[in-house]
């Protein structure tokens, strides 16, 4: 064919082409709609992301709720978003503090308004690499690791190796994406409320208390009456080794006065309803009613970690096993109740 009959042909292609690089599936991330325009982003489990985000596309702009565990998974969640919209992403909300929900807020350059709590944009300020929740999640990093490759070499089933292969190099890959992190808080904070307005959506980010951490905020949208709570309410159990377990039953019940009917968690899968709210209130208050008993009886927080039995929650969360919780949730507890001058 001559050379410039192909030209119009070229022409005609590169339409098709670009609609079939556009409608490639997303890499990392498995988007849901939940509804008009909203969406949770969950892992496909190529990247460790750390966290669900929330992804609320505007008549103009779009905000992403939490920003991932490292740049590299917010890197990699902004590249699979092209994949749902090429409207830009104009704000970002920080639930909390904590690393997997936060610590993808430097990819985002400045024109980007990153919105979180006051007491966020001071726990990000005050060195969080150094803090004992970041270092608590990423210091077994290493011998986890060795684990895995200790299992791959005594795995005789050819499946079962490929399985473990795939987990370390996630692994790996997020070990060494750890190593860039630079803590960016948020250059714009809330004390209570903030709305905003984009386009036809209203946008609500609320402070109701302390909870999982002391500047725990929520998105709602009243029109779609969703919710997006980062850990302030998960699918499961909520880390506690930076809550306010007393204050957090109170917090819930305020939270509970929205009127709502999906829910998109920190972690875990979309729910509907004020159930699980509730169920994790009773939870909490056993938790602290125990927790100040074994205090008061002289027990420390590694042995009375062992002693709170919690199994009668179990029908609502079954990853309960049986007795004991996570020793760093009794520690804190402690922590919060010499303040109080519990005894």
């Amino acid at each position: 064919m001559p050379r410039l009959a192909l030209l119009p042909l070229l022409v005609l292609l590169a339409p098709a082409c670009q609609r079939a690089t556009a409608a490639a599936p997303p890499t990392f991330h498995r988007f849901t709609a939940v509804a008009d325009g909203i969406y949770i982003a969950s892992a496909t489990g190529g990247m460790n992301v750390g966290s669900n985000s929330a992804v609320i596309v505007n008549d103009r702009d779009v905000v992403v709720v939490d920003s991932h565990i490292t740049p590299s998974a917010a890197r990699a969640l902004l590249a699979d978003l092209r994949t749902l919209t090429d409207k830009p992403v104009r704000f970002v909300v920080n639930t909390h503090f904590h690393f997997d929900h936060a610590h993808g807020n430097q990819v985002f350059p400045d024109d980007v308004l990153v919105i979180g709590h006051e007491v966020t944009r001071q726990l990000l300020l005050a060195d969080p690499l150094r803090g004992r929740t970041f270092l608590a999640m990423t210091a077994p990093l290493p011998g986890q690791i060795a684990d895995l490759e200790k299992q791959i070499a005594a795995q005789g089933d050819a499946a079962e190796k490929s399985k473990l292969q795939d987990r370390l190099q996630v692994l790996k890959a997020y070990a060494t994406a750890t190593t860039e992190v630079r803590p960016q808080p948020p250059n714009v904070t809330v004390k209570t409320k903030m709305t905003l307005y984009r386009g036809s959506r209203e946008i609500q980010l609320l402070f109701f208390g302390r909870g999982h951490t002391g500047g725990d905020l929520v998105v709602y949208l009243p029109k779609e009456k969703v919710l997006c709570t980062g850990d302030l309410v998960t699918a499961g159990l909520s880390y506690l080794g930076d809550a306010y377990v007393d204050e957090w039953v109170d917090t819930l019940e305020q939270l509970k006065a929205l009127d709502f009917a999906k829910v998109i968690p920190g972690h875990g899968d979309v729910f509907t309803g004020k159930a699980q709210i509730e169920h994790f209130q009773s939870y909490l208050r056993d938790l602290w009613k125990q927790v100040a008993a074994l205090k008061g009886k002289g027990l420390s927080a590694e042995q009375a970690a062992k002693r709170v039995d919690l199994t009668s929650h179990k029908p609502d969360f079954p990853r309960i096993e049986g007795p004991g919780v996570d020793p760093r949730a009794v520690v804190r507890l402690y922590e919060v109740m010499d303040a109080r001058g519990t005894r």
